[in-house]
C-alpha cells in the first residue's frame, strides 16, 4: 500500500507576515515612482498604464483565461466586481496623490481597514481606537482642507474603495494558487474598465519608449508585486488580523514619501500618523490561541496561585495540553508529586513558594 505525499508549496514555507510587509512597502513605493511621471503624463493616464501593464504581466505569467472558464457564475461576478473596483481605486488614488502628499493619502486610506476591524467587534476599546485614528486624520486634513477639498474627496473615496478591495480580495483568496489566477482575471477586467478614462492621457507614453519602460516598472511594482503578496497573505491570515496589520500603512506612506518624493513630514504629520497607528483595535480581533496549548486559568481568585496541571489520561498526549474549558480546575491529588509545579513555573517569593508546596507529611513513629 503506497501513500502519496503532497508537496508543500514553496510559499507556505515563508511566513505570511513577510508577504504583508512586502506588500506594505510596494503599496506606496510604486505610486511614489508614478508621481514622478505626472510631469509628462496626466494622473489618469498613469493609472491606466499601471493597470494595463499589470494585466499584461498577469496574462503572460498566469494565463487566467484558462482558469476563469472553470469558475462558477457567482465567482465570475466576484472577479468582475473586483476588476471594476481595482480600476476605480487606482484611478482615484492617483488623482488624490497628485494633489496631496503621499503620507496624507496613506493615513486617510488607513481609516477604512481600521473601521472595518473595529466594526467586527464593537467594544469600547475598538470605538476608542477608531476615534483616535479619526482624530489623527483630522489633524492632517484640518490645515489645508479648504485649499485642497477635491483632493480630500478623492482620498476618502479611495479609502472606501480600499475596504471593498479587502472584502473582495478575501473572497478570491485561495491556498492552491487560484487566488492569483482570479486576481489576474480581475486585473484584465480593470484594464478594460479604465480604458475609456485613461487611454487618451496614456497616449504620450505609448509613443515614447522611455516613458513606456517607466510605466511598466510602475505597473509591476504597484499592482503585480503588492497584489500578489496580498493574496498570499490573505490566504493564510484572518481578515481581522490583516486589517489590524494595515496600521503600518500610514508610517510606510510617510517614509516612502520622504525618501523618494522628498515630502519631509512635519511634526504635525508624525503626530497624526502616531495617533492613527498607536491604538490598534482590540486584541480579541487577533486569531484565538489554540486551545490545545492554552493553560487553564484560575476559577476562583481566592484559591492558591498554583493550579495543578490536569492529569494525563486517554487522548491526552501531554499533561499540559488539555482541551478542558478554562474554568474547570481538577482537584488537588491526595499524594503530592516530587515537583508540585512544572519546571517552567517559578514562585517569586518565599510566601508564594510555601503556598505552592504541599503540607509536610508526618514521619511514621
Amino acid at each position: 500500500m503506497s501513500t502519496t505525499v503532497r508537496a508543500v508549496p514553496a510559499t507556505d514555507r515563508i511566513p505570511p507576515h513577510a508577504f504583508f510587509l512586502t506588500s506594505a512597502l510596494f503599496h506606496y513605493l510604486g505610486p511614489s515612482f508614478a508621481v514622478l511621471l505626472f510631469a509628462r503624463i496626466a494622473p489618469l493616464g498613469v493609472a491606466w498604464l499601471r493597470i494595463g501593464t499589470a494585466a499584461i504581466a498577469f496574462c503572460l505569467w498566469r494565463q487566467p483565461w484558462r482558469y476563469v472558464g472553470r469558475l462558477s457564475p457567482h465567482d465570475r461576478i466576484v472577479v468582475a466586481g473586483l476588476g471594476v473596483v481595482l480600476a476605480a481605486m487606482n484611478s482615484i488614488f492617483y488623482l488624490a496623490i497628485a494633489r496631496l502628499p503621499l503620507g496624507t493619502v496613506g493615513a486617510i486610506e488607513f481609516l477604512g481597514p481600521i473601521g472595518l476591524a473595529a466594526w467586527g467587534l464593537r467594544s469600547r476599546r475598538n470605538v476608542a481606537a477608531l476615534a483616535l485614528a479619526v482624530a489623527g486624520v483630522f489633524v492632517l486634513t484640518d490645515v489645508r482642507f479648504a485649499a485642497d477639498a477635491i483632493g480630500y474627496v478623492f482620498a476618502f473615496a479611495n479609502c472606501a474603495l480600499f475596504v471593498v478591495y479587502i472584502l473582495l480580495g478575501y473572497r478570491i483568496a485561495a491556498r492552491d494558487g487560484g487566488g492569483i489566477d482570479r486576481l489576474g482575471a480581475a486585473m484584465a477586467v480593470a484594464m478594460v474598465a479604465a480604458l475609456p478614462i485613461g487611454i487618451t492621457d496614456a497616449l504620450p507614453a505609448l509613443l515614447d519608449p522611455w516613458l513606456l519602460a517607466a510605466a511598466i516598472g510602475v505597473g509591476v511594482s504597484s499592482s503585480v508585486i503588492p497584489y500578489v503578496c496580498d493574496q498570499l497573505a490573505m490566504a493564510r491570515l484572518p481578515r481581522a488580523t490583516f486589517a489590524l496589520m494595515l496600521s503600518l500603512l500610514p508610517a510606510t506612506a510617510a517614509a516612502v514619501g520622504a525618501v523618494v518624493l522628498r515630502q519631509i513630514p512635519t511634526p504635525a504629520l508624525w503626530r497624526s500618523v502616531s495617533r492613527c497607528i498607536g491604538r490598534p483595535p482590540d486584541r480579541h480581533l487577533r486569531p484565538p490561541r489554540n486551545a490545545a496549548t492554552h493553560t487553564p486559568a484560575l476559577a476562583d481568585s481566592s484559591r492558591s496561585p498554583y493550579v495543578e496541571p490536569p492529569r494525563s489520561g486517554k487522548g491526552l498526549p501531554h499533561p499540559w495540553r488539555s482541551t478542558s474549558p478554562a474554568t474547570s480546575v481538577p482537584p488537588r491529588p491526595a499524594r503530592a508529586s516530587r515537583r508540585p509545579w512544572p519546571s517552567t513555573m517559578s514562585c517569586s517569593s518565599r510566601a508564594i513558594r510555601r503556598s505552592c508546596l504541599p503540607p509536610p507529611t508526618p514521619e511514621p513513629a
